[in-house]
């Protein structure tokens, strides 16, 4: 325990305005050492608000400034950064905004909270070189083989289900599209995918979000369209495999294991 009764009473003090100072605060040139912990204390805090705000910028611009920086305040005091990396800031952000009632007259903000995170995760994965074009259409190139074959995707490509139009909502925040043209109660599924420095969302079907969300579990191809398909509209993967190939988000391609008694 240190002088200033333990790290986690100190790091409680530093992010809690009502709490006094820690014990065995000293300056070296005389002041009040109160006084000088209430100044980093408001440095620590407004920090971490910036840090959110760079991360949700989107969410901010939904409820205005004032509304989210008292939002993120009190989304600091109760949870801390884990890492030193500010950047990795917000994990828990979404589920808070979803707890949080002053934010319930926005029910989408929870989500698009979600959207705008999975778009920090995906702009720091981890580089990947594609498969080359001609390797995936030699591997393509076989329908006999096609439903047992697995997919490996790129770690950036990550999917957000919303029961609301967050896709076309964070796009019309970019200029992209009209915002008042926008029904923010129309459900959508929303893809994250890194395109070289930028990160890109897009909108896609629950079909074609069924059917990547299986290949990110390791689902084989057929099995992938099986869980896509409704009996009302069998699934088309050739829409979907060309936005994955398109983007270079093909990493490699495997091959499931035969059932026993199957036939090669």
């Amino acid at each position: 325990m240190s002088r200033f009764g333990g790290d986690a009473a100190f790091a409680a003090a530093l992010l809690d305005p009502a709490q006094p100072a820690p014990p065995g605060l000293v300056s070296w040139n005389g002041s009040d050492p109160a006084q000088r912990f209430g100044v980093h204390r408001n440095n620590v805090i407004v920090s971490l608000i910036d840090a959110l705000a760079d991360s949700f910028p989107v969410v901010q611009q939904l409820v205005g400034e004032a509304f989210f920086r008292a939002m993120a305040h009190e989304f600091a005091r109760r949870s801390p950064p884990r890492s030193p990396v500010l950047a990795w800031y917000g994990d828990g952000f979404a589920d808070f905004v979803a707890a949080f009632p002053p934010a319930a007259g926005v029910p989408y903000l929870a989500d698009m909270a979600r959207l705008e995170y999975a778009r920090l995760l995906a702009f720091h994965a981890a580089d990947a070189a594609p498969l080359p074009v001609a390797a995936v259409a030699a591997c393509l190139a076989d329908p006999a083989m096609l439903p047992r074959l697995r997919l490996q995707l790129h770690s950036s490509l990550l999917l957000v289900g919303s029961p609301f139009a967050i896709a076309s909502l964070w796009g019309a925040h970019q200029g992209i599209g009209d915002l008042a043209a926008v029904d923010p109660l129309q459900p959508e599924c929303a893809l994250v995918l890194r395109q070289g420095l930028s990160v890109a969302v897009i909108a896609v079907s629950p079909a074609t979000a069924r059917f990547i969300a299986a290949l990110q579990r390791g689902a084989a191809l057929g099995d992938a369209v099986q869980e896509a398909s409704t009996k009302e509209a069998p699934f088309d993967p050739a829409p979907a495999l060309g936005l994955l190939i398109g983007n270079d988000l093909l990493l490699g391609i495997g091959q499931a294991p035969r059932e026993q008694g199957e036939q090669p």
